[in-house]
């Protein structure tokens, strides 16, 4: 049977719209051409630019038009889209303006008198679109009309869903169904739209209906269905489906990532290691999914410190994948965990320039700026280095902090972050258990309530201890830590990781009575909002410190004006406006043998009017006259607040 150009043409737009190829991303070379407006436009000023179109067109032809009146509108329809597009010809000047005059166009047209067309051979089929991503990488080409048109918008729509623009790429998705409803790569990005938006019946619906196509849309369907039950976390039929889909369509990628998850989640790591392994040689996946199967097997190399593998498998899943933020983190988290906190800070920064909104990613980044700054500072650095040492010598000869004589005045309420594990599927984010202790510390350091042992000072003490994950997960081990460390409560427990969201469960344990003061369970969203999640954390265990701890502390000296004079003050997180009940000592009785103590009354109530480092003073608002040596205790009652 003899096909027709046309006839060709058709199906190589049908071939790229149902099996794109996973490639490396190529750079364009900068150049600039002079627009109708004057204005001279510099593909080199273009460089950070994260999505960028080159439309090559022919002001004559009726598919150049429809494509660039589609870009148009969809310019005009989405205010809020990040796409920057350059419409270039090579024809006649006057055409070409004819045109941008009669349609007002919103984005330049370009005079490529320079023979860039030819250069990326961008003539012989008219329209070329060239959508590039960041540094010039050439991400797509597309050509000619029709159905051409449709891969562009959804190609444009599937980098949206790349770059986490969830809403962004759901509309453009709907604007190609709207032209075509059998468009199955279009019904792809809305459902996987949804699933990143954690609308799970609204991903299935879409994926189902993909499935009953049959053909390459029952693959598709059913590879999206297996997504839909990992997030879900019903993980047996998520790994059959999947399974389906691999003895179906053995080169398809995700299926095996999929498996990799699901076995990992159950603890099988080598099972999961050689479904990895199977994935990242595979050949065809989404362009949303490329990255990821790069990514979770680096994840598994750097959990057994293997960090040379992993950044080789990051630098793959980034040259495939420019958008993807987790694997440059990921890359300057194995710098991080050798040591080599300059280049991790880069590779932060380089993140940081493809997504400045995410939150992780600057809080690492801040993380190795207070690190670099220490290390900087040669006299703080040595007096680290000494502690540490002391620590480890006291460790060893276990001899904890000696006991103060006075034990009714609080000390200050020292805190460590000890063994905080990730524990469930595999994140593609790692360092988020180190990440969420060094946030957390600074959160509850500038309260002045509680005071949490330096992270970089806890790192080393661990280092030179040479103390494994299965002792430091002991209790007996977490409590000697925390006596050493003058430590009032140990902070432990584990980030659980879900497929679409984090469990975060902490323990604080009393290093005194070896008790549990403390369980939080809570879920953490870790995008945007991660760091004002830990900020609600901090809220969470604050209030409980300070319920379950009162300051405490004695009167010390009645001064002539009327004041008290009390030991406690910042460093007890004591603040102008606290108040304290004072206190008459309970009575002891002998009864039998056994000496019984009631409890303390209350005689009066004061107010701290000024706050000094070890003391503060106070004045009488209750009550009458009290004397040196009196008890204080801080009043927590919202009630007895109000009433004074």
């Amino acid at each position: 049977m003899k096909y027709s150009n046309k006839h060709i043409l058709f199906i190589l737009f049908i071939f790229a719209l149902l099996v794109p190829q996973i490639g490396f991303c190529k750079k364009l070379e900068p150049f600039s051409l002079k627009g109708l407006d004057g204005k001279v436009y510099d593909l080199s000023q273009m460089k950070n630019c994260q999505l960028m179109i080159l439309y090559f067109f022919d002001p004559l032809s009726r598919p150049s038009q429809e494509g660039l009146l589609w870009l148009k509108n969809i310019v005009r329809r989405y205010k809020g889209m990040d796409l920057k597009i350059w419409a270039i010809t090579n024809s006649d000047k006057e055409k070409a303006k004819d045109f941008f005059q009669k349609e007002m166009l919103n984005f330049p047209v370009l005079i490529d008198d320079k023979g860039i067309g030819e250069k990326v051979d961008a003539l012989t089929v008219l329209p070329t679109v060239i959508i590039l991503g960041p540094d010039y990488l050439v991400l797509d080409k597309i050509q000619g009309g029709g159905k051409g048109l449709e891969v562009m918008v959804v190609r444009i729509a599937e980098r949206e869903l790349q770059r986490k623009r969830v809403k962004m790429a759901e509309k453009l998705g709907q604007e190609v169904i709207k032209k075509d409803p059998n468009n199955i790569k279009a019904h792809l990005v809305t459902g996987y739209a949804a699933l990143k938006n954690g609308d799970t019946d609204k991903a299935e619906l879409v994926f189902s209906k993909v499935r009953q196509r049959g053909g390459i849309g029952e693959v598709l369907g059913t590879e999206g269905l297996a997504a839909v039950y990992e997030y879900k976390g019903n993980y047996e039929k998520a790994y059959k489906l999947a399974d389906q889909v691999s003895k179906k369509a053995p080169e398809r990628a995700y299926p095996h990532v999929i498996k990799g998850n699901v076995l990992y989640a159950k603890g099988e790591k080598n099972a999961a290691k050689k479904e990895f392994e199977h994935a990242v040689k595979k050949d065809k996946a989404e362009p949303y999914q490329q990255g990821i199967r790069f990514n979770q097997l680096g994840r598994l190399y750097a959990s057994t410190g293997e960090y040379k593998k992993a950044r080789e498998l990051y630098d793959k899943a980034i040259s495939i994948d420019p958008y993807y933020v987790e694997a440059m983190a990921n890359k300057g988290v194995t710098y991080e965990k050798e040591g080599k906190w300059s280049k991790a800070l880069a590779y932060y920064k380089k993140a940081l320039e493809i997504d400045k909104q995410d939150s992780i990613t600057s809080l690492l980044l801040k993380k190795a700026q207070e690190i670099l700054e220490l290390q900087r500072d040669a006299q703080r650095s040595k007096r680290i280095d000494k502690l540490v040492k002391e620590l480890v010598d006291r460790y060893k000869k276990q001899k904890a902090q000696p006991l103060l004589e006075d034990q009714w005045t609080s000390r200050p309420m020292v805190l460590t972050f000890l063994d905080i594990k990730d524990s469930g599927i595999l994140s593609e984010r790692d360092g988020l258990s180190s990440l969420l202790a060094t946030q957390l510390g600074d959160y509850l350091n500038s309260s002045g309530r509680v005071k949490v042992v330096e992270r970089y000072i806890l790192d080393k003490l661990l280092q030179e201890l040479n103390l494994g994950s299965s002792e430091l997960a002991n209790r007996g081990t977490q409590l000697r830590l925390g006596k050493i460390l003058a430590a009032k409560l140990i902070a432990t427990g584990s980030l659980y990781h879900l497929p679409g969201q984090t469990v975060l469960s902490l323990r604080l344990i009393d290093t005194e009575t070896s008790f549990i003061s403390m369980v939080l369970n809570m879920k953490l969203d870790l995008g945007p909002s991660f760091n004002r999640e830990l900020f609600r954390v901090n809220r969470q265990i604050l209030t409980r410190v300070i319920q379950n701890y009162p300051i405490r502390g004695y009167i010390i000296e009645r001064e002539p004006d009327g004041k008290y004079l009390l030991n406690v003050g910042q460093n007890q997180g004591v603040v102008v406006g606290t108040l304290f009940k004072v206190l008459n000592e309970g009575r002891t009785i002998i009864y039998k043998g056994r000496t019984l103590k009631s409890a303390p009354s209350q005689k009066g109530v004061i107010k701290v009017i000024k706050v000094e480092r070890d003391i503060s003073y106070a004045k009488r608002v209750e009550g009458t006259d009290f004397n040196k040596d009196d008890k204080i205790e801080e009043i927590l009652s919202v009630k007895a607040r109000q009433k004074i």
